[in-house]
C-alpha cells in the first residue's frame, strides 16, 4: 500500500464510522475538510504555508465544526462546516491560487493549515513533484515537542541545499521495512522545501535508533549522513 506520511489513509474516504455498543451513536473519523461555496477543500498534510504575505483576502469564517457533534454517518456536510475547526475561525484565500485557502493555525509550521479543492486539482505535493532546481531554503523542524514546531536549523547555502536534496532522492525505497519500537517510539522530525510558490513541500523523517527513514511515497531508508542535518544549528 502506498504511504505518503502519518494521515495517508485519511485521504481514502471522506469518513469511517463505527457503533458504539453503548449508545448506539457512530464514531465518525473525519478528513481535514472544509467546505465554502459548494466546493469541497481537503487539508495538504505535505505542504505547509510559505509565508504570510501569500495570504489574500478573508473569504468568511467556519460556521460548524462536525468533530464531536456530529455522530450521525448520514450526515450531509454542508457550506461553513469544518472537520476540525472551530466555529469563527476564519478563512482566506491564497494570492494566485484560487484552488487554495487557509486557515489560521498556530499548531501549523508558518501559522496556517492549507487546503486544495478536490474538485479542481489532484493532491501534487509529493517529493516527486518538487522542483529541486528551485529549492531556495530548507527547514528542519522537531514536531510535538511542548513548544510545538521547535525550528532546529535552517539552510540557504547552495552546497548545502544541494547536499540535503542529493540525501532525499538517493534514500532506498523498502517497502517491507518495520521500524524498531524495542526502546519505543521514534524520534521525529519535519523537513520544509521552500521554493519560490506559496506552498512549502514538508516531509516526516523518523529515526529509530538505528534507521532515518521518511516517506516521500513508499518508505525510503535514508543514509545517516542526514543526521548532520537534523541537529540544532
Amino acid at each position: 500500500m502506498k504511504k505518503c506520511g502519518l494521515f495517508i489513509l485519511l485521504f481514502i474516504v471522506l469518513s469511517g464510522c463505527r457503533q458504539t455498543p453503548f449508545d448506539g451513536h457512530a464514531v465518525i473519523d473525519w478528513v481535514d475538510f472544509i467546505k465554502w461555496e459548494n466546493v469541497e477543500y481537503n487539508g495538504i498534510y505535505s505542504g505547509v504555508l510559505a509565508d504570510e504575505k501569500y495570504i489574500g483576502e478573508k473569504l468568511g469564517t467556519v460556521k460548524y465544526k462536525v468533530a464531536d457533534n456530529v455522530t450521525n454517518p448520514n450526515y450531509k456536510i454542508r457550506n461553513g462546516d469544518a472537520a476540525f475547526h472551530e466555529k469563527g475561525t476564519e478563512i482566506f484565500t491564497i494570492n494566485g491560487q484560487p484552488n487554495l485557502i487557509a486557515v489560521k493555525a498556530a499548531s501549523q509550521i508558518n501559522g496556517y493549515s492549507v487546503y486544495y479543492s478536490r474538485d479542481a486539482a489532484e493532491q501534487q505535493w509529493h517529493f516527486k513533484n518538487v522542483p529541486l532546481d528551485k529549492v531556495n531554503k530548507i527547514e528542519i523542524y522537531q514536531p510535538y515537542t511542548s513548544e510545538g514546531n521547535k525550528l532546529l536549523s535552517t539552510y540557504t547555502n547552495h552546497e548545502e541545499l544541494n547536499h540535503i536534496l542529493v540525501l532525499l532522492k538517493n534514500s532506498e525505497e523498502s517497502q517491507n521495512f518495520q521500524p524498531n519500537t524495542e526502546k519505543g517510539d521514534p524520534d521525529y522530525f519535519q523537513i520544509v522545501l521552500y521554493t519560490d510558490e506559496p506552498i512549502a513541500y514538508k516531509f516526516d523523517i523518523q529515526y529509530d535508533g538505528a534507521s532515518y527513514y521518511w516517506y516521500p511515497w513508499d518508505t525510503a531508508i535514508l543514509s545517516n549522513e542526514i543526521e548532520t542535518y537534523l541537529k540544532k544549528k
